[in-house]
């Protein structure tokens, strides 16, 4: 697949990967009369099921990151060509800030807003520690052995992250930084390193974990033949598409 379309998947999937979580996190917010708990069950319901259905429609193109720790991972494990990761990094998070300005669109509010909500501390940077690192098992393990249902299985542990974790789960870098400019789910611009760090220490120790448990970069390791390339890339990206000549 040419680097352009994968470029461009990665940019839209992303984009309405934001647009998704931020609007449901307004949409809950407004609707659930005060109920903080019930507004998190759909805030996180919805992103959950928008993660899974983006996994598929973009997965077969790019395989459907939308998340720079999941790109890092893949290059180190080598499944994506590390020359494909800062194209892939840039886009991620043009989408990212281009589906929270979409969001603030939608519901009549500032196109971008530095927001003051404060995220900090050491049980913050554990939790994101902790949620980013879980993903990355679940993404990297399922991407392995079920690939097939692995676009559900990343989607029931994002989902369970939002509630088990208080970070609030982020697990994304070009999401963390989008959402220091938006009104659901936020966090003030200075929080924002230290989620960042926090997430690549996570997403950073699952990898090597899982290249020590598999014994072999990913790329090394035969698919099933009964798998078409398109069912192997929407599932979760596990082998990426051929790199341009």
């Amino acid at each position: 697949m040419a680097l352009a379309k994968c470029l461009a998947a990665e940019l839209v999937g992303t984009a309405l990967l934001l647009a998704i979580g931020g609007g449901a996190g307004i949409a809950a917010q407004r609707l659930a009369a005060g109920d903080a708990a019930l507004a998190l069950l759909v805030s996180a319901l919805v992103g959950a099921t928008g993660l899974a259905v983006l996994i598929l429609t973009f997965g077969g193109i790019s395989g459907g990151l939308f998340n720079p720790v999941l790109t890092l991972s893949q290059a180190w494990r080598g499944a994506l060509p590390v020359r494909h990761v800062a194209p892939y990094i840039g886009v991620q998070a043009l989408g990212a800030m281009a589906g929270a300005a979409a969001v603030h669109g939608m519901y009549g509010l500032e196109l971008m807003v530095a927001t003051q909500a404060v995220r900090t501390g050491a049980n913050q940077w554990l939790g994101e520690f902790v949620a980013t690192f879980g993903l990355l098992c679940v993404f990297i393990g399922c991407g392995r052995s079920r690939p097939v249902v692995a676009p559900f299985a990343v989607s029931a542990y994002v989902m369970a992250a939002c509630w088990f974790t208080s970070s609030s789960a982020f697990m994304n870098p070009a999401m963390t930084l989008a959402r220091a400019f938006g009104a659901a789910g936020a966090l003030r611009l200075a929080d924002v390193p230290a989620f960042v760090l926090a997430q690549l220490a996570g997403a950073g120790a699952a990898t090597a974990i899982f290249l020590w448990l598999h014994g072999a970069p990913l790329g090394a390791v035969r698919v099933s033949r009964r798998l078409s390339p398109a069912v192997r890339h929407a599932a979760t990206g596990a082998t990426a598409p051929s790199p341009p000549p």
